[in-house]
């Protein structure tokens, strides 16, 4: 396996590309199913659950090809990624496919919509918590759909199509809301979907669905009402900045006392984040391109926070904050109110000299002036990038072992900081097995 070295110490100093969010790519991969058209994304990143969702795609006739769009977003080229899906070959998405990443589930909505069935494998368990489907099926029954679970496999059926109901989450889910508004665009009548997620993933499909003929009023609410269409077409989309990545290397800014402007991304995308930094000390300036953030101060002081759905603190941002947290003057908490096992970080941080204390659902932190580089082990996405950011800060050498997860989410993440002045490099391992993948 790859592990990630890096001599802390450097300050962060440069510019960065934002990609395509790899939770807005995930789903509008899936909604390629719901027509006989190509569809072609722009600012798709380069990872490996983008990979993984591919392959399965491909598995059930998507037909896939990959190009460079012309400069945007300052000058800068982008990967595009074309997929048809002009012959579905079949409607099963089998284990050893979906076992790679839960987000693989995002298939079941767009088959039952334009195929009227679909056999897709049960998830799995994953690392930061329970993630039940639940809330996914019990939707589409409303919708009309015949579900039934054998073998831990979800068969669902529509053989006369769906039919547009009023459906109300008893919590608030991204994914169950993004399989739901794939369903709701071709099935017959009008669906209401309330107590929707509201995160700009769950917009930026809801856009792209738009722009392929679907008939969606509320899109940026919790109240989503779609008028069910008999087809949709093709269409080309931009995907939306990743938000967790551009909050990331803003705290990586701050950790080290360095600026970096941030490019292709925008500060609306994390309302509550941004606003949370500059109370740590961070200046924030916006830019034609993105922002501009400058560190230099260093984190002054503590702060409390709880996560939540947006525009709430991100719970993809809370281990990378908390790695701040760490180096912030005085003392801080964090409670975690979205997964119960988010906290797995906590003692690789302690590794390298973090004073936290976990008490359930919360945790507090006192920063310290100095972390010391030390062997860590990541043991999800954002935990990884976490301990990535905490040995930029540390004094001497860290190195961070199962960075498989990394390449999940973060873009070439070792260049991306090596260009702007941090000793980083990845250290070439033997071939791995993913198994353990989640979609945070």
């Amino acid at each position: 396996m790859d592990k990630i070295r890096i001599i802390g110490g450097s300050p962060l100093n440069g510019i960065i590309r934002i990609g395509g969010a790899k939770n807005a790519s995930l789903p509008l991969m899936a909604a390629c199913l719901l027509t006989d058209e190509p569809v072609t994304f722009k600012n798709i990143p380069d990872l490996a659950d983008i990979t993984s969702m591919a392959i399965l795609l491909e598995h059930l006739g998507v037909q896939i090809g990959q190009g460079i769009d012309s400069p945007e977003n300052g000058g800068l080229q982008l990967p595009s990624m074309t997929l048809t899906a002009s012959h579905v070959k079949t409607t099963i998405a089998p284990y050893d496919l979906v076992r790679r990443m839960r987000a693989s589930v995002l298939v079941l909505g767009p088959l039952l919509a334009r195929m009227g069935q679909a056999v897709v494998s049960m998830p799995g368990g994953c690392a930061i918590g329970t993630r039940p489907i639940d809330l996914h099926l019990k939707a589409m029954e409303a919708l009309g759909a015949e579900i039934t679970l054998e073998e831990g496999y979800v068969h669902a059926r529509a053989p006369h199509g769906l039919k547009g109901a009023s459906h109300t989450f008893p919590l608030v889910t991204v994914t169950g809301t993004e399989n739901l508004l794939m369903c709701a665009c071709l099935a017959d009548g009008e669906t209401t979907l309330r107590n929707a997620a509201r995160e700009p993933e769950v917009i930026d499909l809801a856009n792209c669905l738009v722009s392929m003929g679907a008939q969606i009023s509320g899109i940026g609410t919790d109240t989503l009402v779609i008028q069910g269409v008999s087809r949709l077409h093709g269409a080309t989309h931009t995907v939306v900045a990743d938000r967790i990545e551009t909050g990331t290397y803003a705290i990586g800014a701050l950790m080290t006392g360095g600026q970096v402007d941030l490019i292709g991304t925008d500060p609306s995308l994390l309302p509550t984040f941004v606003p949370l930094l500059e109370e740590m000390g961070a200046i924030i300036t916006p830019t034609a391109h993105g922002f501009h953030v400058d560190g230099r101060n260093k984190p002054q002081h503590g702060v409390d926070i709880m996560t939540e759905p947006f525009p709430g603190f991100p719970t993809d941002l809370q281990a990378q904050i908390m790695t701040l947290m760490s180096v912030a003057q005085g003392a801080s908490m964090i409670t975690e109110t979205i997964f119960e096992n988010r906290f797995m970080h906590v003692p690789e941080l302690q590794r390298l000299g973090a004073s936290i204390n976990v008490h359930g659902a919360s945790a507090m932190i006192r920063g310290k002036p100095q972390l010391i580089g030390a062997p860590v082990m990541a043991t999800d996405l954002r935990a990884s990038v976490s301990l990535v950011l905490a040995g930029m800060a540390a004094q001497g050498e860290t190195i961070v072992s199962r960075v498989y997860h990394l390449d999940r989410g973060y873009e070439h993440v070792e260049d991306k900081l090596a260009a702007c002045g941090i000793n980083i490099e990845r250290i070439r391992g033997r071939d791995h097995d993913t198994e353990d993948h989640c979609a945070a």
